[in-house]
């Protein structure tokens, strides 16, 4: 018997409901460290992981390991491995350890949600038959997810830095001088690459000299000669996803063509093998995936923070189901629109030339609201929080893009993680109650400011973007070092164009807790951007008189949100003169951060002398947690 849609968005909504019952279940592991409260499941779990690493028990391994566990965050358990005095490759190979655990963990929790639809006969056999292949491309994913890490991130990407000298703009001009960049089907440099660097020269990636002839000796290979036996497994799992798909109709969307030929053109980006070509190939494969408008969505590789030089795409895989009854409660999309128009039309000129293509990406926009229900690989080490893509500005400027947010997800998490001692000793514990009150009290307005800060960045990002904007701003390699901000500022002057009373001052305490927060980041390079984002904030809301430092505390004066507001809304408008410009990103972010000894601070000396003391705290009592 066929099955309507509604009888489909009503099996969806289930499955909505499991995930999060599911979610609050591994959620419940950080009762673990509440001494009144006893979780057997985590028990168990928590003491495995630790034995693994062979990590001693206490509170601080304890938060390390739910922190990777539950919230697939490295940052913690990295702090915990330093502390005990290991090595570098010590730590990779204990990372590595606790990737394998948790990987493992949640695959299993996958097979267990997949096996309780099918028992149910929920959905239909199309989408069930969807469900299972996408599990099992996952499955070699992830086993791929390893050895891509190990040779780009604890390689290759430390060989560069020593080459150079931790110079990054010598080192971005080495790569395009050797032809070490993937290009697009133009010709021109492109701003992301689906290939690696190999060395003929293994000395090279252990010696600490300079090569008299740049980076002579290294070539860019595609991930299909790079990474042989991974490719051709995921290519035979896409294959009989396709073979499944192909056994069954769309009843319900009618889309059965667009997926199978957007698996197709995945199967056939991953083999391909003329680098060059490879971005086109991509590219295509994202013109497939903006056909697909079905509630379950599939993320493939799209993202690359993890690698700061070469922006080798990462490995991403995961569905992702929308919550139907979430999707008509953002308001961002017009203020985001109104907002930038009015900019555009005050600078003039190109501006407004390339802000009329954003605003109709912006309208061909598709809004995804909902949480993660399968991922793999990369995603194992952390999942996000929302996303716009595709990151390809052909593709985004034939088709639009897709926006996805987690809204729900990201609440439930805030819900169950205990309060920190840091943030009650940066904040004070009025303000760390009046955030978790605000998120278990009043939902709904926790969601509106989720819908500015989050969804608003989202649409951020797209605005002030032309086709060679990236890579043209990029030249020293800073251009994600403000991209983010430019994102969330974005979200903010839209507010600002359209403002409600009632949120100013919760919009204030998200904005400030957040730019604190991202200062523990600074030594994670995948977040690298978030952290110079922080810095960006902290000195304009320190410049505005918003927030003041008394020793390491954090005050804020709501009476000042008007002078905040000023400040924001003229940084905002210099940053889009500099995007219209083209101009090198790292002109704007050094008007608020300075690199020394590799590490990126605040110009400002009392914004510089905070995040100082700031994060020696949180390397002492980071992981600590504390009961109100």
């Amino acid at each position: 018997m066929q099955k309507t849609k509604e009888a489909f968005l009503n099996d969806l909504q289930a499955i909505y409901l499991e995930l999060q019952d599911r979610q609050a279940e591994l959620n419940g592991y950080y009762d673990l460290l509440d001494e009144s409260k006893t979780h057997p499941r985590a028990e168990e779990v928590v003491e495995a992981f630790l034995k693994l690493l062979d990590l001693p028990r206490d509170k601080d391994s304890e938060m390390a390991a739910l922190t990777r566990i539950v919230n697939l965050r490295e940052d913690a358990l990295e702090q915990v491995l330093q502390k005990q005095g290991l090595s570098e490759e010590e730590i990779r190979v204990k990372k590595e350890l606790a990737y394998g655990f948790v990987s493992m963990l949640h695959i299993t929790r996958h097979e267990d949600l997949i096996a309780w639809i099918e028992k149910r006969q929920l959905l239909t056999p199309f989408y069930r038959a969807l469900i299972f292949g996408v599990h099992y491309v996952g499955l070699r994913l992830s086993e791929w997810q390893s050895k891509w890490s190990d040779h780009i991130l604890n390689r290759i990407n430390p060989t560069l830095s020593e080459l150079f000298n931790g110079d990054d703009a010598k080192l971005f001009e080495a790569l395009q001088a050797h032809e070490l960049i993937d290009r697009d089907e133009e010709g021109n440099i492109g701003d992301r690459c689906y290939s690696v660097l190999v060395c003929d020269n293994e000395q090279l990636v252990t010696s600490n000299e300079q090569p008299k002839e740049g980076l002579k000796g290294f070539k860019a290979i595609p991930y299909a000669e790079a990474f042989k036996e991974e490719v051709a497994a995921v290519a035979t799992a896409l294959e009989q996803l396709i073979a499944l798909l192909q056994q069954h109709d769309d009843e319900v969307f009618d889309q059965k063509h667009e997926w199978i030929a957007y698996f197709t053109a995945l199967q056939e980006a991953f083999t391909h093998t003329k680098r060059h070509e490879l971005i086109g190939k991509w590219a295509e494969v994202d013109r497939r995936w903006m056909a697909i408008t079905t509630p379950l969505q599939v993320g493939h590789p799209l993202e690359y923070y993890e690698d700061h030089y070469r922006k080798a795409v990462a490995l991403e895989w995961d569905l992702r189901i929308v919550n139907p009854r979430l999707q008509e409660a953002s308001h961002t999309k017009e203020r985001i629109k109104k907002a930038a128009y009015a900019l555009a039309k005050k600078i003039g000129g190109d501006a407004e030339t390339i802000i009329a293509k954003n605003l109709l990406q912006v309208d061909n926009t598709q809004l995804y609201i909902g949480q993660p229900m399968l991922y793999y690989a990369a995603e194992f080490n952390g999942l996000f929080s929302a996303q716009v893509v595709p990151n390809d500005e052909k593709v985004s400027s034939e088709l639009g893009k897709k926006i996805f947010a987690y809204a729900d997800f990201v609440l439930e998490s805030k819900k169950s993680k205990p309060p920190m001692r840091l943030s009650v000793e940066t904040m004070g514990e009025d303000f760390v109650r009046k955030q978790r009150r605000l998120a278990e009290e009043n939902p709904a307005l926790w969601h509106r400011i989720y819908d500015i800060s989050t969804i608003g960045h989202e649409f951020g990002h797209i605005l002030w973007i032309d086709s060679d904007t990236e890579a043209t701003m990029n030249v020293s390699g800073q251009f994600k070092n403000i991209e983010e901000f430019k994102a969330t500022n974005g979200g903010l002057v839209a507010f600002f164009h359209d403002e409600e009373e009632s949120l100013k001052e919760y919009l204030v305490d998200d904005l400030v807790s957040r730019a604190v927060g991202l200062m523990a980041w600074r030594k994670v390079g995948e977040v690298l951007p978030y952290y110079c984002e922080g810095i960006i904030h902290l000195e304009l809301l320190y410049a505005s008189q918003l927030i003041r430092f008394e020793g390491g505390r954090v005050r804020i004066d709501y009476d000042r949100y008007e002078a905040m507001k000023a400040h924001y809304l003229d940084a905002y408008e210099a940053l889009a003169r500099h995007y219209i410009a083209k101009a090198d990103a790292n002109e704007y972010l050094s008007r608020y951060a300075v690199k020394e000894n590799g590490i990126y601070l605040p110009a400002a000396p009392a914004v510089r002398d905070f995040v100082e003391h700031y994060y020696a705290r949180y390397q002492v009592i980071g992981r600590e947690t504390i009961t109100l």
